[in-house]
């Protein structure tokens, strides 16, 4: 089964303040977003790369991307205005042929190898698969600044990108999704919430993650990426 890897840079990255998208801010000489198609480039079991970059930004990703450096890469489009918009996006632009397809963000420029492989490895038997990784922290449950319960910490995970999925099982989920009219009232935050919510007959598998796997969310955290890197 071919596997096209996504990444998802859609996101225009507030938290960074005004200027640029984070995902075009150096991170070891190269823009944060280098990283990302790189890694998948590397990847022996991923067949293409499709980018989804921020509104208005798709040149700029095209200049960055460009030269032949990755083989891989057929296509930069523009993404919409949230990150289940950008999704629809690309599963649109992927057509009808059945695929596995990885959706990786741009924010998470140290995905290793490792956990592309076993992406690739899990989509062979299982139909959607999720990196995760265990949950070190105590978590509660609060409702107007007061706790109300705490989950055990052995049934919680954080989840990490890639997420990886048949195509055809993702976009069923979100037609599903479209045709709900209560979805804008709580929309998904990534794509294993779509399927959860409405495939619910479509188990998530669980890859192991890493905790350099991390997202970039606050300028801190590229400090912290660099050192990840130098290490």
């Amino acid at each position: 089964m071919r596997t096209v890897a996504v990444v998802l840079a859609g996101g225009s990255g507030d938290r960074f303040g005004p200027g640029i998208p984070k995902q075009l801010l150096p991170l070891a000489g190269q823009a944060l977003i280098e990283h990302s198609v790189a890694a998948f480039e590397q990847a022996p079991g991923v067949d293409s790369i499709l980018v989804v970059m921020a509104a208005g930004y798709t040149q700029q990703a095209s200049s960055l991307l460009a030269g032949g450096k990755y083989s891989k890469l057929t296509g930069i489009i523009e993404g919409g205005a949230s990150r289940t918009e950008s999704t629809r996006r690309a599963i649109a632009e992927l057509g009808g042929t059945e695929c596995d397809v990885l959706f990786h963000d741009a924010a998470r420029p140290l995905v290793s190898q490792q956990t592309i492989a076993d992406c690739v490895a899990a989509l062979a038997v299982h139909r959607a698969v999720g990196v995760a990784v265990p949950s070190s922290d105590t978590i509660a449950v609060i409702a107007n600044g007061v706790m109300t319960a705490m989950p055990r910490r052995d049934t919680l995970v954080r989840c990490q990108t890639p997420q990886g999925f048949r195509l055809s099982v993702i976009r069923r989920a979100y037609q599903r999704a479209d045709a709900d009219p209560g979805f804008a009232e709580l929309p998904a935050t990534d794509d294993c919430g779509i399927v959860l919510r409405y495939l619910p007959e479509v188990a998530v598998q669980v890859v192991a993650g890493s905790e350099r796997n991390i997202k970039i969310t606050y300028p801190r955290d590229l400090a912290v990426a660099e050192a990840l890197l130098r290490s």
